[in-house]
């Protein structure tokens, strides 16, 4: 449980396995209209909806009024096995239509008998009868699925299904069937990043869509097994070839800032001294934007290299390539380093790089170049981090 995004306080378990089957991942919306009737006057329910992963394998539901104690449905499943491998349902309500939707991973078989991945869309009035009505396919398991303005034009809305990969395919929506009107597309550009959800029930008033993934961190000898991203703000910006979805950190991360560094940069030179050669730090965000005039840059962070290549417009991250086009023959780049990995967020959030690696502890030097020829910067920042564990916290840093 959060109550900014940044620092968690763990509630325990909540349910436990069944006859049904041990319980894979699913989802949660807030029930504001009641219409499951698991609500009370002023209390709208809590309702998971979950894959209960026994034989068969089907989808159930849990509901709460306080988000603390959760009661299984009496009359679960919600949803019958449709082929032994379907799981992960993300609900949504779909205020047009005025019923609730469900995207359900469902593994159907091709006609040459292999697998064929497909997302099956079921609509409820009431979260406890669902009906199948179409299916999209090529997507691999726990999806997504949510609106989001273009160029933030609240006129101008597209629909987005995404994967456990975070490859997604922007199109519309009529509340029974999803239209794809691109290809599928990449999402991270990266290593370790798995099966991302974004939060449900966000406010009107804020109006971001918020998306946490499985960051595949190594955390050998930690008492927890691998780790979260941070969460990141998608939008979707127009693009020559259409609309395309962008990752960015969120603004509360700003939070965590323990000590600022900008930096007096107006040109950097191949020879110029290394402009970041007084700071230190362990955990550390950096913020750059800069023309780069023909040249690379190469940061280098506590002994992992993130160089932008001119030539090839792409980002190299611990020898990872991705593309990294400029915006207005500018580049921008988001550094954050952890113990365990950096994420890194290149042309105004259109590529996100996530890596995971372990960082020398000993390593806490900051460097920055310029390579064939001179780069003219027009910020560059470094923000030393506090720990997002609070100190009272007896659980170690992540």
């Amino acid at each position: 449980m959060s109550r900014d995004l940044v620092h968690w306080e763990e509630l325990g378990d909540t349910l436990a396995p069944d006859a049904t089957g041990p319980m894979f991942s699913g989802s949660a919306v807030v029930d504001w209209k009641n219409t499951s009737g698991f609500g009370t006057e002023g209390k709208p329910a809590l309702v998971l909806l979950y894959t209960a992963f026994g034989n068969p394998a089907v989808q159930s539901l849990a509901h709460s009024t306080d988000g603390r104690t959760f009661t299984k449905y009496e009359g679960n499943p919600v949803v019958g096995q449709f082929t032994p491998g379907n799981r992960d349902p993300k609900v949504l309500w779909h205020e047009p239509t005025q019923q609730w939707v469900m995207t359900l991973y469902v593994e159907e078989k091709a006609p040459n008998g292999q697998a064929a991945h497909t997302i099956r869309f079921l609509t409820s009035p009431d979260l406890k009868t669902w009906t199948s009505q179409s299916t999209t396919e090529g997507f691999f398991e726990c999806p997504d699925f949510f609106e989001l303005s273009v160029d933030g034009d609240a006129a101008n809305k597209k629909w987005v299904l995404i994967g456990a990969s975070s490859e997604y395919q922007v199109g519309s929506f009529d509340g029974k069937a999803f239209t794809p009107e691109s290809p599928k597309l990449p999402g991270h550009r990266g290593r370790g990043f798995y099966a991302a959800q974004s939060f449900s029930d966000i406010p009107a008033s804020d109006g971001r869509r918020i998306l946490v993934g499985w960051f595949q961190t190594e955390t050998r000898g930690m008492p927890f097994n691998q780790s979260m991203s941070v969460p990141l703000e998608l939008r979707l910006v127009s693009m020559a070839d259409g609309s395309r979805m962008t990752f960015t950190p969120v603004e509360e991360l700003k939070s965590l800032r323990a000590a600022s560094h900008r930096i007096p940069l107006d040109v950097l030179e191949p020879a110029a001294p290394n402009p970041l050669a007084d700071v230190a730090a362990e955990l550390v965000e950096i913020r750059a934007e800069f023309e780069p005039g023909g040249a690379d840059v190469a940061f280098t962070v506590r002994g992992v290299d993130v160089v932008w290549e001119s030539k090839a417009e792409e980002i190299v991250v611990n020898g990872h390539r991705a593309p990294a086009p400029l915006r207005g023959g500018r580049q921008q780049l988001v550094i954050l380093a952890d113990r365990t990995g950096l994420e890194v967020f290149a042309s105004d959030g259109l590529t996100y790089v996530p890596m995971p690696v372990n960082l020398r502890a000993d390593d806490r030097s900051m460097n920055v170049k310029a390579i064939g020829g001179p780069v003219r910067f027009h910020s560059l920042e470094i923000h030393e981090l506090g720990s997002a564990w609070d100190s009272s916290n007896d659980s170690p840093s992540p």
